[in-house]
């Protein structure tokens, strides 16, 4: 499978313009304010970095020598998975798991020293890249001092006592043994939680956070502390979540768990264009304008737990990459991804990437040039929306974005066979192989 060339549009766009009539004061005043992003999010990315795996060593330092080569491909935002201790209590596995935090205000001995960490941050923002790290506000470790200090901060059975967090709304319980969850209907823990969030920002100088099952813990509590830590400096915030309400105050942006979904039914022959078609055109939630959505193939969930991209996409995998990379949203690298990354990471024990030599570090680095270059592809309302062409064919998915007189248009093949397919505009028919597509942007 061949990677298509970048190409000059096949037609010049045409500029109009429109008079409208302008708003009465009282329209003025209902119209809810777009939430202003950081600068240098507008055309950004995302790349995650899950340091115990990583290398081999599973350190800041050792992390910190791919620094150069990622800033060459054109990363832009590090989410390092969470850097604290990890509880011993009731702990899973050898290493147990990063999400049970056992204190909020330190780093995990496993992977450095305090002060490695700041120098990484420090490293990584001299060479125009941006640092968030993982949080956890909705439970911690078993053996987190708040469950001597604050036992009043936690959720309690009918004894009095702590225990696992524990969910019943899906199909299947889930027992999440080696945490213990927080009582958010306590003050003081509002309290504690900004402050403990405020120390990482101010002390070691990091530009955000992406928040771990954000739609647990109240909006109201991100509300606040996002104006509490914008005290310190601009952040940048990432929710693991879809509700809308959570662009309003709190988040800059949501997961696209809707684009992902369909890309794995694509790749396995359950879903083909008209379900793109359909959530573009018939989306079954309203966002605001400004609101980035994180668009993936994989992250570190779905790689340990549901499946690798192999597993997931096959020969479908850069078909996919590429729609995440275009589609409106902003497209997250999961680490390990440039080089191929082909199976299921271990998320309880050491189980290093193995990097090949990095063999898809030129496909993404064309993607985020892409991105850069292209302001049709920015960010939220930095962007332009996406207008999904008729191919004349459920196999082939096209769509265009415009933006201040910048167009690109996205043609994909969504299957294991050479399919026929026209655009409108696009003269005869034309032939795109298996899994094939094509990219029609402005050369710069």
């Amino acid at each position: 499978m061949k990677p298509a060339a970048f190409s000059l549009p096949t037609l010049a766009l045409a500029l109009c313009a429109a008079l409208a009539p302008l708003p009465s004061l009282a329209q003025q005043q209902a119209a809810p304010v777009p939430m202003q992003h950081v600068a240098w999010s507008k055309n950004a990315n995302i790349y995650e970095v899950n340091i115990r795996q990583y290398t081999k060593e599973g350190t800041f330092n050792a992390f910190a020598a791919h620094l150069p080569r990622l800033r060459k491909m054109g990363v832009d935002v590090l989410w390092l998975m969470p850097v604290q201790p990890i509880g011993v209590k009731n702990r899973k596995g050898t290493l147990g798991s990063y999400y049970a935090v056992r204190d909020y205000t330190a780093v995990n001995p496993e992977f450095g020293t305090m002060d490695d960490f700041k120098r990484l941050v420090k490293q990584a923002q001299g060479m125009g890249m941006r640092v968030i790290v993982d949080w956890v506000a909705n439970h911690t470790a078993f053996d987190h001092p708040w469950t001597v200090q604050h036992k009043d901060w936690y959720l309690k059975d009918a004894k009095g006592e702590i225990f696992p967090v524990t969910y019943t709304e899906g199909a299947e319980p889930e027992y999440w043994t080696d945490v213990t969850g927080l009582d958010w209907k306590q003050p003081g823990l509002w309290k504690g939680m900004t402050d403990a969030m405020a120390f990482w920002v101010r002390e070691t100088g990091i530009d955000g956070f992406r928040a771990d099952v954000a739609a647990k813990v109240p909006t109201a509590f991100w509300e606040q502390t996002r104006v509490e830590l914008e005290k310190i400096k601009p952040v940048f915030m990432l929710a693991e979540a879809w509700q809308p309400e959570l662009h309003n105050k709190a988040f800059d942006m949501t997961y696209g768990w809707d684009t992902v979904t369909i890309f794995k039914d694509i790749a396995k022959g359950k879903a083909d264009a008209k379900a793109l078609r359909t959530l573009l055109e018939k989306p079954p939630l309203a966002y605001p304008d400004h609101a980035y959505r994180m668009r993936f193939t994989s992250n570190h969930d779905e790689n340990s737990w549901h499946g690798s991209d192999k597993e997931h996409y096959g020969p479908a995998f850069k078909a996919m990459a590429v729609l995440a990379a275009t589609l409106p949203g902003m497209p997250l690298i999961y680490g390990g991804q440039e080089a191929g990354l082909d199976k299921r990471i271990e998320f309880f024990e050491k189980d290093p990437i193995e990097w090949k030599g990095y063999p898809l570090a030129p496909f993404y680095t064309g993607l985020l040039k892409l991105k850069h270059d292209n302001r049709a592809l920015w960010n939220g309302q930095y962007g332009g929306p996406a207008q999904v062409l008729e191919t004349g064919n459920d196999k082939v998915f096209a769509f265009r974005r415009e933006k201040d007189g910048n167009r690109v248009r996205v043609t994909v093949n969504l299957s294991g066979a050479t399919q026929q397919y026209s655009v409108p505009g696009g003269g005869a028919k034309r032939s795109l192989g298996a899994w094939e597509y094509v990219i029609d942007a402005p050369v710069k």
